[in-house]
């Protein structure tokens, strides 16, 4: 968004959760910046700066506020060509790829120059990718220390930091207190056992928690994924230094907040970033409703708070969506369990359900077509899963939200076996891609009372840019029967 003076202190005036996490405001007299929903006296006009991003506010000096948490703010969805750009590359980021790969490798992945990433970086966040890496680090150590029991050492490792020394010296230059200091005051405001760690993770209400839990458990994989007593469970697997980190999470919808309780295994403290990112990604959690709302209309009025489910891993998501070619969610979902236990590796959870990481796209790269197709599928369906984890694999395809659409959609039309009902259902899935529409889904055709797909396109085109939430709308209304 343009960042007009006027209309952010409005916004600031009135805490209009329209707008958390859409701009930071920061006040001279103080040298705190806030959210716009933070419950302190607003500050008079004349003391006020306006920011895209956290990372904008403390390049120029500025300490995040205590009570309202800057680092608990929701994201932005966007359709916006640049600033897709700027949030996959954030989104490598928080996965590490800066520390481990450099800005340069981050720029191929995406396809552009590495000054191009910068420029759009910029005209996005504020700042640097540099920038934004160290002030990512630092707010994800002030969460752990307000919200679990890690030692100090292993926050600074686990945020990323080299060493601790360096971790007490920037936290102090940056927030003018000593980590320790921030966590003796506030002591006992929800600090976690060490066993497992908690966290929410803010959304923009409305949020349709009951109607995005219900489709994740449908889809489910075995062994991998389950939806229990109102929650979501899976399994993880991460690289991190190249080394793996295993272990599962827990999400909820937080009784008394606009937010997802997201509960960690302690096994993936070290990969905390990557993890939290995917939640965000996987539960849609930059949407803005009020967009959304105004583009569907009507359609959109009959639940509101509906979502479009990410993915936690895109490569997953995308064998789910190839195994579910021509079959039932059911029988996709049995198949998907004998992939993922053929392939995948075992792993200790405390819940009976979860026992198995789903294949990474190298070991599926390795098995054979024959292998693949006894599960229980034609030989060409399995073909093409191979030839989509071979590409995944090589690095010839990159399954990222934000990621360049148009170029990714390319990438997965010439796969053999891939039409574009499979490429429109990865791109809304696994590339976060808003205006993704599979137009001759059955679903959306009957939902729509229309046979010829051309005419669902034409029908469409009055909710761009948002067409992947009427799919979900439309989908959803077949379940209720409307």
């Amino acid at each position: 968004m343009t960042l007009d003076s006027h209309t952010c202190y409005r916004a600031l005036r009135a805490r209009d959760a329209r707008f958390d996490g859409r701009f930071f405001v920061a006040v001279s007299s103080t040298r705190i910046y806030c959210r716009p929903v933070c419950t302190v006296k607003p500050p008079r006009r004349e003391n006020c700066r306006f920011y895209p991003s956290a990372a904008a506010a403390e390049s120029v000096g500025y300490r995040p506020c205590l009570r309202c948490r800057p680092e608990l703010a929701p994201g932005n969805a966007s359709v916006d060509a640049t600033s897709r750009l700027a949030q996959a590359a954030a989104s490598l980021i928080e996965d590490r790829a800066l520390d481990e790969e450099g800005l340069e490798a981050i720029a191929g992945r995406l396809g552009i120059t590495d000054r191009h990433l910068r420029r759009a970086f910029g005209a996005e966040f504020g700042v640097s990718p540099v920038e934004f890496a160290q002030t990512q680090r630092l707010l994800l150590a002030k969460r752990l220390l307000t919200d679990t029991a890690l030692p100090v050492t292993e926050i600074a490792y686990a945020s990323g930091f080299g060493s601790l020394r360096r971790f007490n010296a920037l936290f102090k230059q940056r927030y003018r207190m000593q980590p320790s200091r921030l966590r003796r005051n506030l002591s006992g405001e929800g600090v976690a056992a060490s066993d497992a760690l908690n966290f929410e993770l803010s959304f923009r209400s409305p949020y349709d928690w009951p109607a995005i839990s219900a489709f994740l458990g449908a889809r489910a994989i075995a062994g991998v994924e389950a939806v229990e007593g109102g929650c979501y469970r899976r399994t993880v697997r991460i690289l991190v230094d190249g080394k793996p980190q295993r272990g599962w999470i827990e999400v909820s919808l937080s009784p008394k907040k606009p937010a997802l309780r997201v509960m960690v295994s302690a096994s993936l403290a070290k990969a905390l970033p990557p993890v939290l990112s995917r939640v965000k990604a996987l539960m849609d959690l930059a949407c803005n409703p009020v967009e959304v709302a105004q583009a569907l209309g009507a359609l959109g009025r009959r639940q509101p708070g509906l979502r479009v489910p990410g993915a936690f891993d895109g490569f997953e998501v995308a064998v789910r969506a190839i195994l579910g070619q021509q079959v039932t969610v059911a029988a996709a979902r049995t198949i998907a369990g004998r992939f993922a236990a053929a392939f995948g590796e075992a792993v200790e959870t405390p819940f009976e359900s979860l026992h198995s990481i789903f294949p990474s796209a190298a070991k599926v790269a390795a098995a054979s077509q024959s292998d693949i197709a006894r599960l229980g599928m034609p030989g060409a369906r399995a073909g093409t899963v191979l030839a989509l984890a071979q590409a995944v694999a090589n690095g010839g395809l990159e399954l990222l939200p934000n990621a360049d659409i148009d170029a990714t959609l390319g990438k997965l039309r010439a796969l053999p076996g891939v039409g574009e009902w499979t490429a429109q259902y990865i791109g809304m899935r696994a590339l976060a891609w808003p205006d993704a529409f599979p137009h001759s889904d059955l679903g959306v055709m009957k939902a729509l009372g229309e046979s010829n797909p051309r005419r669902v396109l034409e029908v469409a085109e009055a909710w761009r840019p948002w067409r992947a939430y009427a799919v979900m709308h439309l989908w959803s209304s077949l379940e209720k029967g409307r």
